[in-house]
């Protein structure tokens, strides 16, 4: 029975049947309404049933129409499904990959990795901390830090890696100033701060509370204040990995504070579109494998 009807009238009734609309469906579909409405007129001529009510003013599923929706829904699913994945690791992966990344060593090893496996894509990579909102475009993927909530923007942001993060400081520094208790006390004290990534000035916290700090030291560099933290140059926020070693061995001391730091997070952004591009998708998907 199958080889009389055609995929393309499933996959517009299914369209139709999610948005009761031929025009909001045809328009997801990118095909001109008339096409959809054909598309569902000759799967119900085909089958002899009506699908879909229609009237002026709305349209409403059949009893029949529900019960093919609720058997088709999960084959589309796979059908789509096994397309993805022929697609995402199949060997035509090809194309012009345009990246803005920060320049980290375990970043650059997982794209040289990328590239070696996939020899038909041409990559293009900007390395910067925090690029500018025009900046962004013309690139296919973004990947940077951030604490707290994202500002909105048009694009999609997918969370890579999440990392806890404390407040620590050195010895010598709690030697000439006192120890703070609370975030109160925190914003009168010497911090090391971003210069212009990760909002700015602002130290966020759980719960989404934000203080202000004092700083006389801003770097755009997680090794760099971690540098100078170890001299006692002032508290730092620092992922509690990247400090445990030294906390261990004394070099820092972590401080206990009536709420923790939001933790330090690394985002993919790509353009505000539906789905990702095949070959984002593709470098999305080695980079989660890569660094979890």
């Amino acid at each position: 029975m199958i080889e009389k009807f055609e995929l393309r009238w499933i996959l517009s009734f299914q369209a139709v049947y999610e948005h009761l609309s031929f025009k909001l469906a045809a328009e997801r579909l990118h095909l001109p309404t008339s096409n959809v409405s054909r598309h569902v007129a000759l799967l119900e001529q085909q089958l002899n049933l009506r699908l879909l009510e229609r009237t002026t003013r709305k349209m409403v599923p059949t009893t029949a129409g529900k019960q093919l929706y609720r058997s088709i829904r999960p084959l589309t699913q796979a059908m789509d499904d096994a397309l993805e994945e022929v697609s995402l690791y199949g060997d035509s992966l090809a194309g012009h990959l345009k990246i803005i990344m920060p320049d980290l060593p375990i970043l650059a090893e997982v794209l040289a990795d990328f590239c070696l496996q996939h020899p038909q894509i041409q990559l293009s990579c900007d390395t910067q901390l925090d690029p500018t909102e025009g900046l962004l475009e013309g690139f296919d993927l973004v990947l940077r830090f951030g604490r707290g909530p994202l500002e909105d923007s048009g694009w999609v942001a997918r969370e890579i890696l999440r990392w806890p993060s404390c407040v620590v400081a050195a010895p010598q520094l709690l030697d000439r100033h006192t120890l703070p208790r609370s975030l109160d006390e925190l914003s009168k004290a010497p911090c090391i701060t971003s210069l212009s990534v990760l909002q700015g000035m602002p130290w966020r916290f759980k719960g989404d509370q934000i203080i202000q700090v004092r700083s006389s030291y801003k770097v755009n560099s997680g090794h760099m204040a971690k540098a100078a933290a170890l001299k006692g140059l002032g508290f730092a926020i620092l992922p509690v990995h990247a400090c445990q070693a030294d906390i261990d061995s004394g070099s820092l001391i972590k401080i206990d504070l009536t709420c923790e730091p939001a933790d330090l997070v690394l985002y993919a952004l790509y353009s505000g579109r539906n789905y990702p591009l095949v070959r984002v998708k593709a470098f999305l998907e080695h980079l989660r494998l890569k660094l979890h």
